[in-house]
């Protein structure tokens, strides 16, 4: 692989394991076989969500584990979601624990859900019988305590925190593990993100117009707006070679603050936080060959996307947003769709063909659209998250030692 002249060396940062629950598949052998199929039976349309009307929800639909009762404390439907990822990828936790030590591992993960919807049951509850269910405490939706809850269940003991920035929660996690590692605070991290489906968010996304009743739709002149979607997913991350030199090889981050949950409408944010991983991975816009778009399908956010791509990438390079598949996972969706990019360059998969009724708005910028059988053609990729306060993160994944 050719790389762009920079100031700095690019740092490959090597995937060692990578797990996933959400409406795609409850493992990666399921995902794969629905990304080639473009569909998802676990995409429907569901009641009781809203407080009227019917929603489109991505779900999990698998029986999740439960939570042994020296961890009580801990026990909540998003964390449950967690561990049906990190029990996928126990093995390589437990070999990078006894490699390196409980102590030189980092936990950092996302989420903007946590254990809300805990929450909402136990107070539905309180309202009609005047306290809360037995087993049930604050600290189960508290944000911090999906991180705690990782580090107690795994006995790590190196540096914990979870992040929450919206949209983008789960990309900054590898922002974060790349500086802890390439300071030599510690050896390995799993990051990762879990979000629940929640009354909380469904209501607030409906409030703001912003949600279908239907598929969604990217980047369709018909689109109409998000799908919610459920998912945990996870890496195991460090400096030392893998055997297949899949690697996060460069992250970039910007926040443009122009709206607490408007996009700007000229993707400045976006063009920044693309152009920085660009430039941390050392590699020229020709240089990728597929973008995973965040592709949300409401009319601000694909048009703003569309003219950012096509300002750096023009019409040449292959787009598309895998959210018909998934849902919008909120918090965990770049982690989810960074997982997605793994799968594509680990089992060599096809990409994945952009879903909607096939009326691309024709005032989007002629940017390229995955359309039908087509194999990734270059080395890297490029995986998108936008969120609301403008704050954006774009995250580059290829073959590290071509």
């Amino acid at each position: 692989m050719d790389s762009k002249a920079n100031n700095h060396q690019s740092v490959p940062v090597y995937i060692h394991a990578c797990a996933m629950n959400s409406a795609l598949g409850n493992s990666l052998q399921e995902c794969a076989q629905r990304l080639i199929l473009g569909f998802s039976p676990d995409m429907c349309q569901e009641s009781g969500w809203l407080n009227e009307g019917i929603s489109l929800v991505g779900k999990v639909k698998s029986q999740l584990p439960e939570i042994d009762s020296t961890l009580e404390y801990h026990n909540s439907r998003n964390n449950r979601l967690a561990l049906s990822a990190l029990l996928q990828i126990k093995p390589q936790i437990e070999q990078a624990i006894h490699q390196y030590g409980a102590d030189r591992i980092a936990v950092i993960v996302a989420t903007s859900t946590s254990g809300i919807a805990d929450g909402e049951a136990a107070l539905a509850v309180k309202q009609q019988t005047g306290q809360f269910p037995d087993g049930y405490h604050y600290q189960q939706q508290e944000l911090g305590d999906f991180g705690e809850f990782i580090a107690d269940y795994f006995q790590i003991n190196g540096p914990v925190y979870t992040i929450s920035t919206a949209c983008s929660s789960s990309g900054r996690v590898f922002l974060s593990a790349k500086r802890l590692l390439k300071a030599g605070i510690v050896d390995a991290v799993l990051v990762g993100g879990a979000d629940s489906l929640c009354k909380l968010t469904l209501n607030g996304f409906h409030g703001l117009e912003a949600l279908s009743d239907e598929l969604c739709n990217p980047f369709s002149e018909n689109r109409k707006g998000i799908n919610i979607g459920e998912a945990a997913a996870f890496m195991l991350l460090s400096l030392h070679k893998n055997n297949t030199g899949v690697a996060l090889l460069g992250a970039g981050d910007s926040s443009d603050a122009h709206h607490i949950s408007a996009p700007h409408p000229e993707g400045v944010g976006a063009i920044v936080a693309m152009q920085k991983a660009l430039n941390d991975a050392q590699l020229a816009p020709q240089q990728i060959g597929y973008i995973n778009a965040h592709g949300t399908a409401t009319k601000l956010n694909d048009l703003m996307e569309a003219k950012a791509i096509y300002a750096l990438f023009g019409d040449t390079v292959p787009v598309s947003s895998t959210k018909p598949l998934t849902g919008h996972a909120l918090g965990t969706a770049s982690i989810l769709e960074a997982s997605i990019c793994y799968l594509l360059l680990d089992k060599k998969l096809d990409l994945p063909v952009q879903i909607n009724d096939g009326n691309y708005d024709p005032t989007l910028p002629a940017i390229c659209f995955v359309k039908g059988k087509q194999k990734l053609q270059k080395a890297a990729v490029i995986s998108n998250s936008f969120a609301f306060g403008g704050n954006n993160v774009s995250l580059i994944f290829g073959y590290a030692d071509e």
